[in-house]
C-alpha cells in the first residue's frame, strides 16, 4: 500500500502565540511525502531526504494517527523531500505533516475532499463516511501529531491550514476553525538569515506583552486588509521575539505587506515583482539566502 502527497510552505501574516488567532498564506514551494504501509510491521519509520539524522517523530505519528483512524494500525516507513528550509519559519513542519497525512490517506484508499475548506465556511456538516475525510480534517490529524510531539506551541493550526487548503486563512487555534479563507497572488521575496530558529523555543510569555497590537493585527486580517496586517505583526514579533527590524524597514516602501515568518527568522515580503526587485537589492546586500516565489492558491493534494 503505497501513496504520495505533496504540500506547500506558508508564510506568515498574524502569528498565532500572543492571542491563539493566526493567519497565513500558501507559497509555491513544496514538501513530498512518500508513504509505504505493511500489514505485517507493527512500527512506522521516517526519512527525512535533507536531514538523515533529523527527527522524524512527526511525520510518524502522522501515519501512526491515521492508520489507528482509517486501518489497522499498520506500520511501514515514510519519507518527506523538500524544498522548504527547516526552521527558518516557512512552515516546513506543517508542510511536511500534512503531505505525510495525505499520502498516508492515499495508503490506505481513503477519499478527501473538500480541497479549498469552503463546505466548512458555508456551514456544512463534516464528512461521516468512514472512508471519507474533508482536507481540513487531514490538516487536524497532523496538528494533533504536531502537539503530540511537541513540535509546535499553538498547533500551528493557522500554518497548516495555509499549507492544506492554500491562500490566505485566518484561524482560530484554540478550537481548531478556520475563520475566513480568501485568495490572493502575490510575488513572494523571501530572506533567510543563516541562523534557525525552532517554533518550540520561542519566548511565549514575552509574545504575550505585544497582545494589543496582535488583536489589532486580527481585526486587519478578518477586514481582508492582509497586507497591513503582515506589517504591523512583523514588527510587534520581531521585537518581541528579539529579532532586527532593519530587513522590514527596508522593504515597507516597496511591498504591500512584510513580516517576520512565524518565530523567524526568515522574513516575507509580498507585492508585485517589480516592486519586490528594489527589496531584493536590498536583502541580497545580507548574509543569508534569498527564495523568490509566489502565492499558492491550492493547497496540498494528492499524486
Amino acid at each position: 500500500m503505497k501513496g504520495v502527497a505533496s504540500a506547500p510552505g506558508a508564510g506568515t501574516v498574524l502569528n498565532a502565540l500572543a492571542t491563539h488567532t493566526g493567519a497565513a498564506f500558501g507559497i509555491d514551494v513544496d514538501t513530498t511525502a512518500t508513504v509505504d504501509l505493511d500489514a505485517s510491521v507493527e512500527s512506522v519509520t521516517g526519512e527525512i531526504a535533507a536531514a538523515p539524522d533529523g527527527d522524524t517523530r512527526l511525520i510518524e505519528r502522522c501515519v501512526e494517527l491515521v492508520t489507528e483512524r482509517f486501518g489497522n494500525g499498520e506500520g511501514g516507513t515514510v519519507h518527506t523531500d523538500s524544498e522548504v528550509p527547516m526552521a527558518a519559519g516557512l512552515k516546513s513542519s506543517s508542510a511536511a505533516a500534512n503531505a505525510t497525512v495525505l499520502a498516508a490517506l492515499d495508503a490506505l484508499g481513503v477519499s478527501v475532499v473538500d480541497p479549498t475548506g469552503e463546505g466548512e465556511l458555508d456551514g456544512e456538516a463534516a464528512v461521516g463516511a468512514s472512508d471519507e475525510i474533508t482536507y481540513l480534517d487531514a490538516c487536524r490529524l497532523g496538528v494533533e501529531a504536531a502537539r503530540d510531539v511537541g513540535v509546535t506551541i499553538t498547533g500551528a493550526f493557522d500554518d497548516a491550514a495555509a499549507s492544506m487548503v492554500g491562500g490566505v486563512v485566518v484561524t482560530d487555534n484554540d478550537t481548531d476553525e478556520l475563520l475566513a479563507r480568501e485568495t490572493r497572488e502575490w510575488d513572494v521575496l523571501v530572506w533567510t538569515p543563516p541562523e534557525r530558529a525552532y517554533s518550540a523555543d520561542a519566548d511565549v510569555d514575552r509574545c504575550g506583552n505585544i497582545t494589543e497590537m496582535a488583536e489589532l493585527v486580527e481585526e486587519l486580517a478578518l477586514d481582508g486588509r492582509y497586507g497591513k496586517a503582515m506589517t504591523v505583526n512583523g514588527l510587534a514579533y520581531s521585537a518581541a521575539l528579539d529579532f532586527a527590524t532593519d530587513p522590514a524597514v527596508e522593504a515597507m516602501p516597496h511591498a504591500e505587506g512584510v513580516s517576520l515568518s512565524g518565530t523567524g527568522p526568515s522574513v516575507v515580503a509580498v507585492g508585485d515583482g517589480e516592486s519586490l526587485a528594489a527589496v531584493r537589492e536590498q536583502w541580497a546586500a545580507r548574509d543569508g539566502s534569498l527564495l523568490e516565489t509566489t502565492t499558492r492558491t491550492e493547497g496540498a493534494r494528492i499524486q
